[in-house]
């Protein structure tokens, strides 16, 4: 019996999308199958040492391109697109990190004017150590250096938003976009709204590794290697992108002010909980209240995204979406010993 079918998507330059619908899929592929895709980093490859100011080599609105759509056959409105990730690997030996005038969650923005001047524009270079497992901070100002852990995770990940709508790639909403929450890392299934026919699934904006917040705006962005499988239940279509680990089932809530996303991550994980378990909606929020994190992905972008968290194991032999991550992960490992 032969295993899934994989394909293999590298897009060219001119192929790289900066925006969630409205173009045509790159890819179809038939409900699980595994997709070798390559992505850029935010800066399109064009930020390669300190002197590269962003906005002086980098043309707006041309950053944080994402690999795709890939379309997925028999994807209807109101099914959900599982998205299991069974590797994330930078493709360089190098990743790059800045500050952006009028960006991040500590200096003044578009949103939150102010008479002070912005911050200073400044690059940062890491060194990618794939083997060691490492990339290291240099700092500008002194000799510090310092080997942070490699934990390589995509912070935009989406599909095509509803009503023909075209998003930024830079927006999170409720298709998913660039959520930049660490959660989205090598191991989980990530389940996404189908709102067009194929679903339309885009990935990119690599991040080598990434604090909880994306503060200064910018995470060690890098270009990745990354291999999916891509699934389609039907129906089932959460209001907002959620993400299954071995450990925690995840929501997410996109949106301004910060408190509205966390009340919208954690509406949903009530529900899903609730739903799960068969519990009222009252205990199903006492349980999320008492046992429930609530890490921040980002908190500079057009919208900020908060990730509800709940432990697997208050779910006993019960299972998300039939075991859909189980299966997936399965499929993923079988994949990486016989490639």
């Amino acid at each position: 019996m032969s295993g899934p079918e994989v394909r293999t998507l590298t897009p060219t330059p001119e192929q790289y999308a900066y925006a969630f619908g409205g173009r045509e899929p790159l890819l179809t592929v038939a409900p699980g199958t595994i997709v070798e895709l390559s992505t850029e980093d935010c800066f399109a490859g064009n930020v390669r040492g300190v002197d590269d100011l962003p906005s002086q080599v980098c043309t707006f609105p041309f950053l944080n391109p994402v690999t795709g759509p890939i379309a997925v056959e028999g994807a209807e409105p109101g099914d959900t697109l599982a998205v299991h990730f069974v590797e994330i690997v930078p493709a360089r030996d190098w990743a790059a990190s800045s500050t952006f005038p009028h960006f991040g969650a500590l200096t003044t923005t578009h949103a939150t004017a102010m008479l002070h001047p912005a911050l200073e524009e400044r690059v940062w270079m890491y060194d990618i150590d794939v083997a060691a497992g490492t990339c290291r901070f240099q700092a500008r100002k002194s000799e510090l250096s310092v080997d942070l852990p490699l934990d390589p995770m995509h912070g935009t990940v989406g599909v095509a938003p509803a009503a023909s709508e075209v998003l930024m790639s830079i927006t999170p909403a409720a298709h998913g976009g660039n959520m930049d929450t660490p959660e989205m890392r090598a191991g989980v299934t990530a389940y996404f709204p189908v709102n067009v026919a194929g679903g339309m699934l885009s990935i990119g904006d690599g991040h080598a590794r990434q604090g909880e917040g994306e503060v200064c705006g910018t995470a060690v962005e890098a270009a990745m290697n990354t291999v999916v499988v891509v699934d389609l239940l039907k129906g089932q279509a959460p209001a907002s992108p959620r993400i299954e680990s071995d450990h925690f089932l995840m929501t997410t809530g996109s949106a301004r002010p910060l408190e509205d996303a966390f009340r919208m991550s954690q509406v949903d994980l009530v529900g899903w909980t609730g739903a799960l378990l068969g519990l009222e909606e009252l205990d199903a929020y006492q349980l999320v209240s008492q046992a429930g994190l609530a890490p921040a992905g980002n908190v500079v972008d057009t919208n900020y995204t908060m990730v509800g968290k709940l432990p697997k194991s208050l779910l006993g032999a019960v299972t998300a979406y039939d075991g859909t991550h189980d299966r997936l992960r399965a499929v993923g490992a079988h994949y990486l010993r016989t490639r």
